[in-house]
């Protein structure tokens, strides 16, 4: 009991000694508004029409210099399939760079598909590169390095040449030979609630004249590979996770 009185204290005296002024007016005297600075720390997405880019440049050897030291390791030399990930780039040709559609995504053979060749907007690649990577240390890439890698993985996919230096302001005529830039799809529910959902699901889910069976399974090679998985899940909702042994196959 003197413990919680002692931190309600603490709190009302915390409150107490906050400026007024930065104060939120819908809980006065109770925390404050973000400042300018402290949102910018947080606001560093970049849009497709690459507002919110910063201003930066890099080579494609400084971009080298930087994958070698902190990419090459999950994602190959040249970014190749590797066994930490898939390819980054391969699969696209000059063509694809003038069509902005990469032939090899419409044909049901094509077993490897690299980033580069999915991928529409270069502001895409950029913002993953600054904001996810490296995987073990995300965000601590600087403006300039982000540059130099998205530059290299350019000149790795043949978009630029060697002796290239990116930068915001010539970005955007790069973004004109992106491979795949026109395959993008936004006629269907997920870019307009007027669009056309590109799924077609006939089960039933109301006063259904048939049996519907819903289920999911794990195959028994990987069912015990990350031990007691009902020990790594919420114990509240109609999310549960599996318990070992026998009763593997059934939820806890």
């Amino acid at each position: 009991m003197f413990r919680l009185i002692s931190i309600g204290l603490l709190f009302l005296l915390s409150c107490a000694c906050m400026n007024p002024a930065q104060a939120d007016p819908k809980y006065p005297g109770v925390g404050r508004s973000a400042t300018t600075r402290e949102i910018q720390a947080w606001n560093i997405d970049v849009r497709p029409d690459f507002k919110g880019l910063p201003k930066g440049t890099g080579t494609v050897l400084q971009g080298q210099q930087v994958w070698d030291a902190k990419c090459a390791s999950c994602h190959g030399t040249f970014g190749e399939l590797t066994q930490m990930s898939g390819p980054i780039v391969g699969g696209t040709t000059a063509e694809d760079s003038r069509t902005g559609r990469v032939a090899a995504l419409s044909k049901p053979n094509t077993v490897l598909r690299s980033a580069i060749m999915k991928v529409p907007t270069l502001s895409t690649l950029w913002d993953y590169l600054y904001r996810a990577m490296p995987w073990t240390a995300p965000k601590s890439l600087s403006v300039n390095e982000t540059y130099a890698v998205t530059a290299y993985i350019l000149n790795l996919a043949e978009i630029v040449p060697e002796d290239f230096s990116l930068s915001d302001e010539n970005i955007k005529t790069i973004q004109e030979r992106m491979p795949n830039r026109n395959g993008m799809r936004r006629d269907h529910g997920l870019s307009t609630v007027k669009g056309t959902p590109d799924v077609a699901n006939t089960d039933c889910m109301k006063d259904c004249t048939g049996k519907v069976t819903v289920h999911a399974t794990i195959s028994e090679d990987a069912l015990h590979s990350h031990g007691d998985l009902s020990l790594q899940n919420r114990r509240f909702g109609s999310v549960r996770g599996l318990p070992p042994g026998k009763n593997a196959a059934k939820r806890d």
